[in-house]
C-alpha cells in the first residue's frame, strides 16, 4: 500500500526504514533509531516517530551516511528492484 499527501497519513519510522530497504529487519531499523543513527529535522528520533511525505532523514549505516527525502509512504516491503 502506497500512500502520499495527507498529513494524517503517517507511518512509524522503523516500519518505513524496513519497507524502504535501508535495514534487513524491522528490529535493526528500530535499534538504529533508538541508538541515535537516524535524525529528522536535525533531531534524534525514536522508532515510533511518525514519518511524513517531504521529511528529510539522515541515516547512518556503518561508515555510510544517507540523506533521504521521503517521497512516498509504504508499510509493505516490495521487491528489491
Amino acid at each position: 500500500m502506497v500512500v502520499t499527501g495527507d498529513i494524517e497519513n503517517r507511518i512509524r519510522l522503523d516500519k518505513w526504514l524496513w519497507a524502504a530497504r535501508f535495514f534487513k529487519t524491522r528490529a535493526l531499523a528500530a535499534e538504529a533509531a533508538a541508538g541515535g543513527k537516524v535524525h529528522a529535522g536535525g533531531q534524534r528520533v525514536k522508532p515510533a516517530h511518525a514519518v511524513r511525505v517531504g521529511e528529510i532523514l539522515h541515516i547512518q549505516r556503518g561508515p555510510d551516511q544517507y540523506i533521504i527525502t521521503v517521497k512516498a509512504l509504504s508499510d509493505r516491503r516490495g521487491p528489491a528492484k
